[in-house]
C-alpha cells in the first residue's frame, strides 16, 4: 500500500472543490439531515468522489465522511491510520451562498493528525500542511507561500474567529469573558482553521460541542504544521479515537503564545457556568 501523501490529498480536494463548485453555480435543492443540519447534491457529490478516491490510492485506510454510512467505517478506531473527510464544511454558508465553506481531508496517523489539506472552492485557495514539514497557501495561479501563525502575545490585541452560524450563549459568555482585542464572525470550521494557521486570527475558540471529528482533523493538522495549538478547551488532544465523533469537549486552536491565557479563561468560563 502506497503511503498517503499530502500531494495526492491536494490533487483529490481540489476534484471535489470542482464539484462543489459545479453545483454552486446554479440553482440547488436543499435537503436536512435535521432541524438547522442542511445537506445538498455537493455534500453528497464531493463525499462519494473523495471516498473513491482515497479507497483507490490507499486501500486498507478507513476513510470516516461525513455523508457516509457509519457501516463503511466501522472498525476505524482500531486502524493504525484513519482519513476524516468534511466534503463540504460550512454547509449553511454554501446554502446562503456566501462564500464561506470548504472541502477538507485529514489523516490521523497513530494518536495525531499529521496531514491536512483545506480547499476554499469560492476563492480556488488551498491551505494545506503536514507536521513537521510546515504549511503553504497555494493561490488560484498554483503560486504557493509558506503560512505560519501569528506572534501575538496579548490577549487584548488577540483576534479570535468566531461561528456565524452556531452562535450559543454559551459562546457569547466565553468571547466575553476572553477578553480579546476583536471577535470576527466566520463559517466553516476548516476556515477557522485556515485564520489561525495563516496569521490571519491569532485563535478559533468553541468552548462546548464543536462538530464532528471530521471538523477537526484537518484543521488540527494544518495549524499545528503551521507552529500553532489545537487541542480541545480543556487542553487535551482530540480523542479521534474516542467512544463519540462528537467534539464534545471543544475546541482551541491557537498560536502557542496564547495558549496558556485563553485556556485558563476557558477554565474560568466552566467554573462559572457549572
Amino acid at each position: 500500500m502506497s503511503e498517503p501523501t499530502l500531494a495526492r490529498l491536494i490533487e483529490i480536494a481540489a476534484e471535489a472543490a470542482a464539484i462543489v463548485k459545479d453545483v454552486y453555480s446554479a440553482p440547488f435543492e436543499v435537503d436536512y439531515k435535521a432541524p438547522k443540519d442542511p445537506v445538498t447534491v455537493a455534500d453528497r457529490r464531493a463525499n462519494a468522489l473523495i471516498c473513491a478516491r482515497l479507497a483507490e490510492a490507499y486501500p486498507g485506510i478507513p476513510v470516516v465522511a461525513e455523508e457516509s454510512d457509519p457501516a463503511s467505517f466501522a472498525g476505524y478506531r482500531d486502524a493504525e491510520r484513519v482519513f476524516f473527510v468534511d466534503p463540504l464544511d460550512g454547509t449553511r454558508e454554501f446554502v446562503d451562498r456566501n462564500g464561506e465553506f470548504a472541502v477538507m481531508i485529514g489523516l490521523l496517523d497513530g494518536e495525531h493528525a499529521t496531514l491536512g489539506v483545506i480547499h476554499a472552492p469560492a476563492t480556488d485557495t488551498v491551505y494545506a500542511g503536514a507536521v513537521g514539514d510546515g504549511a503553504f497557501r497555494i493561490d488560484p495561479s498554483g503560486a504557493r507561500a509558506p503560512v505560519r501563525v501569528s506572534e501575538v502575545a496579548r490577549l487584548g490585541e488577540a483576534r479570535i474567529v468566531a461561528s456565524r452560524s452556531h452562535r450559543s450563549e454559551k459562546m457569547q459568555r466565553a468571547l466575553e469573558l476572553l477578553g480579546v482585542g476583536e471577535v470576527i464572525a466566520l463559517g466553516s470550521a476548516g476556515l477557522k482553521g485556515v485564520a489561525v494557521a495563516s496569521a490571519a486570527a491569532e485563535a478559533y475558540v468553541t468552548p462546548g460541542y464543536a462538530g464532528k471529528r471530521w471538523d477537526a482533523c484537518a484543521a488540527d493538522a494544518l495549524v499545528r504544521a503551521a507552529g500553532g495549538r489545537f487541542t480541545d478547551a480543556h487542553g487535551l488532544p482530540i480523542a479521534y479515537r474516542g467512544e463519540k465523533l462528537a467534539n464534545n469537549r471543544g475546541v482551541l486552536a491557537c498560536n502557542a503564545r496564547l495558549q496558556g491565557a485563553l485556556l485558563e479563561r476557558l477554565a474560568k468560563l466552566r467554573a462559572e457556568l457549572g
